[in-house]
């Protein structure tokens, strides 16, 4: 709970001392109900919604919504309001709740901090800390299903000979690196959306598809540059700014979609953000984009001594060569699989750290 005295006539908050009274006389709260009032004075005015609450006074502990309705009820009754007429705290239906009588805050001595109903100003409620917290999970879960992606299409389209494990360890290397990069593209864009108060956080899907975009563009551009000053040629259609901004808005999307009602565990996260990835995946194949599995495709037709061969995954779907059905489905998996692994590990951290 912050410092500072607040006065709500006939009321004072003392928060220092954690301590409610009237008159003088102290007025009976659990801890967790005495910080949930803290949380609605401090923002005299504006609009706290249930997802705070949960994430501020519940601290990532699994609960119904039931229990911040026992909360608010109990502030009721402890400060005499009454839900039908409200004088301290209203309800925003389906949204959360505002405190709405005027406040005071006293030092030295009182300070006003609001005298109307007007909303107060937005609050960051987040800091820096918590971005790059975040930012460095979107990494480590983006590599670790670059990992297992590069694995899983070494060792399909390796062939066999003396340089298979190294061309299986390159592309694994190759895909990691690429899902290092896109994972930290949206868990930093994820992460600037905490930077804004709690209410504005369906930022998180522009900040993942803005991260997605930028990391996008620059494997492309690098990528372009380093095969062109090696080999003399490159291949041009490869994964690129657009593919990276809409998987990335895809697993923004999810993320904000499973987190939006409260706590939720990281199993969960990662199944509808990998599902919202996945979709996210197939409009890229069916808009003519490339992902991983694309781009492998067109490097080995570019090179065409390269031992990587992906061709007779296209049989599977009775095709001739790695064609629009095999796009489309590789790219469904590697959205659903990059999508799960980075919501895992931002769902983690946002649970151990409560950011």
């Amino acid at each position: 709970m912050a410092d500072g005295v607040f006065r709500f006539d006939p009321f004072v908050l003392d928060c220092p001392n954690r301590r409610l009274t009237r008159g003088g006389a102290t007025v009976d709260l659990n801890a967790r109900y005495l910080d949930a009032l803290a949380l609605l004075v401090r923002e005299q005015g504006g609009l706290v919604s249930k997802t705070r609450f949960l994430d501020e006074i519940w601290r990532g502990v699994p609960v119904t919504d039931e229990a911040l309705t026992q909360c608010i009820r109990s502030l009721r009754r402890a400060l005499g309001d009454d839900a039908t007429n409200p004088r301290f705290i209203e309800t925003a239906p389906k949204h959360g709740y505002r405190f709405i009588a005027p406040v005071t805050m006293e030092s030295t001595g009182p300070k006003p901090v609001a005298t109307t109903t007007a909303s107060a100003p937005m609050r960051p409620y987040r800091d820096w800390d918590s971005m790059f917290r975040l930012g460095r999970s979107g990494m480590v879960g983006g590599g670790a299903a670059g990992l297992i992606g590069g694995l899983i299409y070494g060792l399909i389209g390796v062939s066999d000979g003396a340089g298979s494990v190294s061309a299986l360890l390159v592309i694994a290397c190759l895909t990691m690196i690429v899902g290092l990069m896109g994972g930290a593209g949206v868990g930093f864009g994820v992460g600037a959306a905490t930077l804004f108060p709690a209410g504005t956080r369906s930022l998180v899907v522009l900040g993942a598809a803005a991260g997605g975009l930028l990391v996008g563009a620059i494997v492309k551009m690098v990528g372009l540059d380093a095969f062109s000053l090696l080999f003399g040629q490159s291949p041009g259609a490869i994964t690129g700014a657009p593919e990276g901004a809409l998987l990335g808005g895809a697993v923004g999307l999810g993320f904000w979609l499973s987190h939006r009602s409260g706590p939720i565990s990281p199993r969960r996260s990662a199944a509808i953000s990998g599902a919202c990835a996945a979709v996210g995946g197939l409009l890229i194949a069916l808009l003519g984009g490339r992902l991983m599995g694309g781009s492998l495709d067109l490097l080995a037709d570019q090179f065409p001594q390269s031992s990587l061969r992906l061709d007779h995954l296209g049989r599977l779907f009775g095709e001739i060569g790695f064609g629009p059905v095999s796009r489309a489905v590789t790219a469904t998996l590697e959205g659903l699989l990059f999508g799960a692994g980075v919501a895992f590990a931002l769902t983690v951290t946002r649970r151990a750290t409560r950011v």
